[in-house]
């Protein structure tokens, strides 16, 4: 019988996964793959709330395919000797995968294609599983990608979004091929004591839950931090355990400035992922240099680490980061900000300590989103500061967000609690919480100087 291999990667799910239905088109038997990469775990990206994340991912999957007759087979070391090792054990003439934006990913795909060229397998690579557009897919006539999202987004708009993939009703896998344990969650140390669950079923329960209402009101309160109001979808698109197209083509057919708002942070993870794909370096080094020479500042690092910093909705932020390992996209453009150019330090250790907690912590996304505050990447107002006091004012003006996540100011009402250090002396003592690491006014003085001097 014919058997072809799907290489399961940032596409851990059954609902329109062009990979899978692929395999299962163009052979009588599948083997449903996953290979825990030592690759990951090297470079640093093997961290506890994102292994525990694909902990329910790998168990939903599993679950999934052996409704359909199959299971997961999971293998652990070198992607390219494990898939290269198990088409050679059950003669698999095709291996299907997704194709990634990372320079890691890119390189993964090319050593695995000539290896298994070598042993007479083909590679085929589908494009957009991970994302909406295939990164490549649009280009300007002067470049090899755009550097601006406004005029991608145009092309973006005019694309044909791919047909959703089917379900196989049916998945045959090849008798007596071994599988390594699935991982376990509870086998994880170190994971943020308010992490959600991983997994398919998870993921469409809670877009299930989210989409009537949530889609409707996302313009208005996306970025109200009180109201919570964002779908948490993110760590799902992260993992492949709900479809970037799926999302897009229900949001397309909701009418309202709700839905064209959520397609637009469609739209702007794949112009994340096309900047990547095309500048490979820039998960690393600054897209557009500023000669920026960045504060150390050890100390105070560690306080906006650790939620201490005195203002409090950038503590809220970074200590709903710890606690859950999930932020809002506001509370992530507040924390950042106030690191790269309030505390003047380098974006790239802020980016370090995201990834290290973030469950939803993609290379794309984090670093370039990280670039694009610090005033190093894409931003067409690369010196643009936001103030804290005055975000969180327009963004929690009752003070809401703060009082759930620093509850030692939760006996300050209404906005009030968006600046402490205001309170009479003998009430401000009655307060464990720290005065301000810096004034908003030098800090930011003291950014501009660096920027001009650049």
């Amino acid at each position: 019988m014919s058997v072809s291999l799907c290489l399961f990667t940032a596409d851990l799910r059954l609902h329109d996964n062009p990979v899978l239905a692929a395999a299962a088109r163009d052979s009588e038997q599948v083997v449903p793959l996953f290979v825990v990469d030592d690759g990951v775990r090297a470079a640093g990206f093997d961290v506890p709330n994102r292994r525990a994340f694909l902990a329910d991912c790998l168990a939903d999957l599993d679950a999934g395919l052996r409704q359909r007759g199959g299971r997961l087979v999971v293998r652990c070391g070198p992607v390219v000797r494990e898939v290269c090792a198990l088409a050679a054990e059950t003669g698999a003439r095709q291996v299907h995968v997704a194709a990634g934006s990372s320079a890691y990913a890119r390189r993964r795909e090319e050593r695995l294609a000539a290896a298994l060229t070598a042993q007479g397998c083909d590679l085929r690579v589908h494009e957009a599983v991970v994302t909406v557009v295939a990164p490549g897919a649009h280009v300007p006539q002067d470049g090899d990608h755009f550097a601006v999202f406004t005029p991608y987004f145009r092309r973006w708009q005019g694309s044909a979004i791919r047909d959703l993939a089917p379900v196989p009703r049916r998945i045959d896998v090849p008798a007596g091929v071994g599988s390594a344990p699935l991982p376990e969650r509870t086998a994880v140390a170190g994971v943020s004591p308010g992490l959600g669950n991983g997994g398919e079923r998870e993921a469409r329960s809670r877009l299930a839950a989210w989409l009537p209402d949530g889609l409707i009101h996302y313009a208005d309160q996306q970025a109200e931090l009180a109201s919570d109001a964002t779908s948490r979808l993110s760590a799902h698109l992260h993992f492949g355990s709900l479809s970037a197209t799926e999302l897009a083509r229900r949001a397309r057919a909701v009418d309202g400035a709700g839905a064209d708002a959520f397609v637009r942070q469609l739209a702007w993870r794949d112009f994340q992922h096309q900047v990547l794909a095309a500048r490979p370096r820039s998960a690393s080094v600054d897209y557009r240099p500023r000669q920026d020479r960045w504060r150390r500042a050890e100390r105070e690092v560690q306080a906006w680490r650790d939620g201490r910093t005195g203002y409090p909705v950038i503590d809220a932020a970074m200590r709903q980061l710890r606690y859950e390992g999930w932020l809002p996209g506001r509370a992530r453009l507040l924390a950042a900000s106030f690191l790269t150019k309030t505390l003047y330090v380098d974006w790239r250790t802020g980016a370090r300590h995201f990834l290290d907690l973030l469950v939803d912590g993609d290379v794309s996304n984090n670093q370039l989103n990280w670039q694009w505050v610090a005033g190093t990447g894409t931003d067409t107002r690369p010196n643009r500061v936001l103030n804290p006091v005055v975000q969180a004012k327009r963004h929690d003006p009752q003070g809401t967000y703060v009082r759930r996540w620093v509850p030692e100011l939760s006996a300050l009402e209404g906005p009030a609690i968006h600046e402490p250090w205001k309170l009479p002396a003998l009430e401000r003592a009655r307060f464990d919480y720290p005065d301000p690491l810096v004034q908003l006014a030098d800090g930011l003085r003291r950014f501009q100087r660096a920027r001009s001097h650049g």
